[in-house]
């Protein structure tokens, strides 16, 4: 379905029903198919809103808009449009410094926040070079799924999600390829996240080559009091396809003490 906010039209993937919603964001150069193999495991217990941000998916792409206010202002007027009276925010990567930026916000209705293979709140620590190769890293099939093997996974994914993630990186607009990797990298929400009043969970992977344990132990744990720390091993940075169970699960327990 699409939902309109901030002038744009933005998809959303909805599966189960129900009161007990998880509102997932996803990684750039991903869309909400991403999370299909998780809510599969969730929507029998849960509502899940699965967004594509501007730019992603089946959403509108406008040449500006991209800064991760931008993308969290999307977010949170998806929630207001749908009415959602009680949620838990779940963000991979990029989707994942979108739901700091929109929980240090307290928006109305927010349970938890759920931080997988996320970035940090503060700006990437990524040279010129490496801003560079980004932008040629979905500029063909062949480069893709050279990323995907060498660079995002640290276990297989299915023939389905590789195909999706294939697909759904190369028709990533301009607009979104540049404003991650030149404004939102560069967002600094750090100070922000100090505002976030609710319980956190972070799931990392044990061999993630983009958001590497070691700064998400020095960088993003110290952030909250009392996160629960999920590490799965030999998992790299895709962990909505390389391990869409264990995730589930780990979301599923997180969320029902939180939604009642």
């Amino acid at each position: 379905m699409k939902v309109t906010t901030n002038g744009i039209n933005l998809n959303v993937r909805a599966a189960g029903s129900g009161d007990k919603v998880l509102v997932f964001l996803h990684f750039w150069g991903a869309s909400s198919r991403e999370w299909s193999g998780v809510t599969e495991g969730l929507s029998g217990k849960y509502r899940c809103i699965a967004i594509d941000a501007r730019g992603s998916g089946d959403s509108d792409a406008p040449s500006t808009g991209y800064a991760i206010k931008d993308l969290a202002d999307d977010v949170q007027g998806v929630i207001a449009a749908l009415k959602l009276k009680s949620y838990v925010l779940v963000g991979h990567s990029m989707g994942g410094k979108t739901a700091q930026a929109l929980a240090a916000r307290r928006p109305e209705g927010l349970r938890g926040v759920a931080l997988v293979a996320s970035s940090l709140a503060g700006p990437l620590q990524i040279g010129q070079e490496q801003r560079e190769q980004m932008k040629r890293a979905y500029s063909s099939q062949d480069s893709i799924n050279f990323v995907i093997d060498n660079v995002l996974t640290g276990s297989p994914i299915s023939k389905k999600d590789r195909e999706n993630f294939v697909t759904d990186a190369l028709r990533l607009s301009p607009g979104m390829r540049e404003g991650w990797i030149e404004v939102g990298t560069r967002d600094d929400f750090s100070k922000e996240v100090a505002n976030i009043n609710v319980p956190v969970a972070v799931i990392a992977g044990e061999i993630d080559k983009v958001d590497p344990l070691e700064v998400v132990k020095s960088h993003v744990l110290p952030s909250f009091k009392d996160p629960e720390v999920h590490v799965l091993k030999n998992k790299g940075h895709l962990l909505p396809m390389e391990a869409p169970i264990e995730v589930a699960e780990i979301l599923g327990r997180f969320a029902a003490k939180l939604l009642a």
